[in-house]
């Protein structure tokens, strides 16, 4: 009840709640399916039916709805925002970057969260030629939308929330496992490493993977020592659960996994 209270629950102009349990299950349901009676889907005969079912299933805890939905459903003004994840695209170049930085701020501002892979985004150190300096790489522009996120709280009552994630094969990928290891830091983004079978197999085998750098497509050459950089894919997994241990994070997406079954491609 507590909970309710302080997150889902409407609130007057000083704070204090406007609704109880009970209009509080009733608003949510009845946002939805006044959307579906809205859109043409179904009938208002048919939306008594539903509305009491649905009240059913959400008052007995045997269904509950995501916290945009539980926010925003059926407020009577403001932004009626129900999705929880919006995946962002981001490119290797600045004006993406920020673009995604900007969306995201709005996205989270209507109620909803964001999920970007930085993969794309070329290694730290790497060569720019449009400056002619180096690349700050994934995590710092990652640091860059955290930032910009914990400003803007969301649907203005909680922090934004986002997905950060990093493909096993990107030269930046030790720094990424680790990031969060220390509290406070990068503290609006869950992360999670990108992992392939192929991965997996080298895994199992102690065999060494390359890194590839996302500018060139080709192996990663450290700028330094002029040397292909390569990784043991025993260790890299190895430390990928150590700071799960440890904090909790990193988690995983199997990639390949997620291209085989997913019925919307």
């Amino acid at each position: 009840l507590e909970v309710l209270k302080q997150r889902y629950f409407l609130k007057d102009a000083v704070n204090h709640p406007t609704e109880d349990v009970e209009q509080f299950f009733r608003r949510v349901v009845r946002g939805v399916i006044d959307a579906e009676v809205e859109a043409g889907w179904t009938t208002t005969e048919e939306a008594e039916v539903l509305n009491e079912s649905a009240y059913q299933l959400l008052r007995g805890l045997r269904f509950i709805p995501n916290s945009p939905c539980l926010m925003n459903s059926g407020k009577p003004q403001g932004y009626n925002q129900m999705a929880a994840c919006f995946v962002l695209p981001v490119e290797d170049s600045l004006r993406s970057i920020k673009q995604a930085d900007f969306d995201a701020a709005l996205i989270h501002q209507s109620g909803g969260g964001t999920g970007f892979n930085f993969s794309k985004i070329r290694p730290c150190g790497d060569f720019v030629r449009g400056s002619g300096g180096v690349a700050s790489g994934p995590i710092s522009f990652m640091s860059v939308i955290d930032y910009s996120c914990g400003e803007v709280k969301q649907g203005g009552t909680r922090r934004g929330a986002n997905m950060g994630i990093l493909n096993i094969d990107h030269p930046d990928i030790m720094e990424f496992i680790h990031c969060k290891n220390e509290d406070g830091r990068i503290s609006n983004f869950n992360i999670s490493v990108g992992i392939t079978d192929a991965f997996i197999q080298a895994v199992d085998k102690g065999e060494d993977y390359d890194l590839i750098n996302p500018r060139t497509g080709k192996v990663h050459v450290e700028p330094t020592t002029g040397e292909e950089q390569r990784l043991n894919a025993t260790t890299v997994w190895n430390e990928l659960v150590e700071s799960a241990w440890l904090n909790g994070e990193p988690g995983i997406i199997f990639l390949d996994r997620i291209k085989g079954t997913n019925p919307t491609p």
